[in-house]
C-alpha cells in the first residue's frame, strides 16, 4: 500500500490532457516498453499492431513500442526492428493505427551493447571493457571511439525516422546495462580513456546521445530518456551518481523528461520487476545450452524481490527533489491510487507494464471507477514470453508462438501480407 501524503504544491489531474515537449497527450498515462516479440525479421506484424492498438482503445495517453534497436549489432534479439528503408511502411501502419485510437506512440530507441545478441547479429556483442558474458554465451569486446560515435550518429538517425513515419516521441534507452548505461556503470566501465573513469566521463556517451537526438528531432517530437536510478548490484551505477547525471540532462537541455527506472538485464533482470522469478518458464523457451545453465544457475541472475504498489517510490522521489524536470514515474503502477499518489509527489506522468498486458483497458476503466483493482498478480510469468510473442498467461493461450510462424506476416508496403 502507499501512504496518503500529499506533496505540497496541487496534483495535477492525471486522466486529463497533458502537454509532454512539444506534444500533448489526451492523459498522463503511458505504456511502459515491454519488449512485445512480435516483429519478424525487423518488419511491423499485425499482431505487433494489434498488441498497441489494445492499450491505445483502453485509454491510454501514449503508447510505447519498445524497442527499435538503432544499429543492427545493437539488437537483443535477431527479429527486433531496426531502422532499415524497408521496416519503415509498416512503422507508418503502425502509428496511424494508434493514432486513430486517439493516442500518441513513442519509440524506444537504443543500443543493447553487452545486452545484444551477438551470435545473431553476426557482430561482437560491445561494451565499455571487455566481459564474459554469462546469460549469452559470449565475450563482449571493448567499443572504439569510431564505434561510438557511429551509435551516437545512429540515434540521431533512428530519431529522424522516427519523425518521417509519425512517432509522437522517442525513448531513449540509457537504462538496464545496455550500452548507454553499461558505460555509466563503474563495475562494467573499467576504461582509461575519456569514456571510462570519472562520471563525467562515463556520462559522456548517455549525454552525447540525447543530445544528437534532440539536435535531430527536439522541438518536434518529445524526447524521452530512460534512466537507472540504481543497477541493482555491488558496485553498479547508483541513486547519488543517477541523480547527478539526471542533473547534467537537464541542464543541457536534452531531453523533455526522464522515465525513471532500475535493474541490470545483464546482471539482475529482476531488480525492476519484482514479485516472482519464473525460472522454469524462462528455461522451457530457451535453447540449449541456455536451458539447462537457466536450471542450475539461474536463480542467481533470476532472484526475487518482494512485490509491493510503487516500489520505486523512495528512490524516485530522490530524483524529483533534485530536479524541475518532467519525471515519468514506473513501477508497481497498478490502480487509480497509485497514480493519485505519484501526482501528488510531483511525478508528471506514470507508466503502466503488466497490469496492461492483463487488462489492456484498465486506465479507461480506473477512469471511470477509481475503486477498480488490477487483476495482475506479479507472476512474472510474461516476461519469458517476449521469446514468443508478449503476453498475459493467465489470460491468452499459453502454447508457444513465434514471430517467424505469425499468421499476419511482416508489414513492409502499410498493409498486412496473408
Amino acid at each position: 500500500m502507499v501512504d496518503a501524503t500529499i506533496g505540497t504544491r496541487p496534483a495535477p489531474d492525471a486522466f486529463a490532457p497533458a502537454a509532454l515537449g512539444p506534444i500533448r497527450l489526451r492523459n498522463r498515462i503511458i505504456k511502459a516498453a515491454t519488449y512485445e516479440g512480435l516483429s519478424r525479421r525487423g518488419h511491423v506484424t499485425r499482431e505487433l499492431i494489434d498488441f498497441h492498438l489494445a492499450p491505445a482503445a483502453g485509454g491510454v495517453g501514449m503508447t510505447t513500442v519498445a524497442y527499435c534497436a538503432v544499429a543492427k549489432d545493437g539488437r537483443t534479439d535477431r527479429n527486433q526492428i531496426t531502422w532499415q528503408d524497408d521496416a519503415l511502411p509498416g512503422l507508418r501502419a503502425l502509428t496511424d493505427a494508434v493514432h486513430a485510437e486517439g493516442a500518441a506512440i513513442s519509440a524506444q530507441i537504443g543500443h543493447g551493447g553487452p545486452v545484444a545478441e551477438a551470435r545473431s547479429n553476426r557482430s561482437p556483442a560491445l561494451a565499455p571493457t571487455k566481459r564474459l558474458n554469462t546469460t549469452a554465451f559470449n565475450v563482449s569486446q571493448p567499443a572504439t571511439e569510431a564505434d561510438l560515435a557511429r551509435v551516437v550518429a545512429a540515434h540521431a538517425e533512428a530519431a529522424r525516422r522516427a519523425e518521417q513515419v509519425g512517432f509522437d516521441a522517442v525513448e531513449v534507452h540509457l537504462g538496464h546495462n545496455y550500452l548507454a548505461s553499461a558505460f555509466l556503470s563503474p563495475r562494467l566501465n573499467r576504461r582509461k580513456d575519456g569514456y571510462g573513469g570519472s562520471l563525467l566521463n562515463r556520462a559522456r556517451l548517455a549525454r552525447d546521445i540525447a543530445r544528437a537526438v534532440h539536435d535531430a528531432v527536439g522541438g518536434r517530437l518529445a524526447v524521452v530518456a530512460k534512466l537507472n536510478m540504481e543497477d541493482g548490484v555491488r558496485g553498479g551505477f547508483a541513486l547519488p551518481e543517477s541523480v547527478q547525471v539526471a542533473q547534467w540532462l537537464e541542464s543541457d537541455g536534452s531531453v523533455d523528461a526522464l522515465e525513471l527506472t532500475a535493474g541490470s538485464s545483464l546482471l539482475n533482470p529482476m531488480y525492476l520487476f519484482r514479485g516472482d522469478a519464473p525460472l522454469r518458464d524462462f528455461a522451457a523457451v530457451m535453447p540449449q545450452p541456455i536451458r539447462l545453465g537457466v536450471r542450475l544457475v539461474g536463480r542467481r541472475i533470476l532472484r526475487s524481490y518482494p512485490y509491493q504498489d510503487a516500489y520505486l517510490r523512495e528512490s524516485a522521489l530522490q530524483v524529483r527533489a533534485a530536479l524541475r524536470l518532467p519525471l515519468v514515474f514506473l513501477g508497481g503502477v497498478t490502480s487509480r491510487p497509485v497514480v493519485e499518489q505519484a501526482m501528488a509527489d510531483g511525478f508528471e506522468f506514470v507508466a503502466m507494464g503488466r497490469a496492461l498486458l492483463r487488462e489492456p483497458d484498465l486506465v479507461r476503466r480506473m477512469q471511470d471507477d477509481a475503486c477498480t483493482p488490477s487483476l495482475c498478480t506479479h507472476c512474472n510469468r510474461c516476461m519469458p514470453t517476449n521469446y514468443t510473442g508478449t503476453r498475459c498467461v493467465l489470460v491468452q493461450p499459453d502454447s508457444p508462438r513465434s514471430p517467424e510462424w505469425a499468421s499476419g506476416g511482416s508489414i513492409t508496403s502499410g498493409a498486412a501480407a496473408s
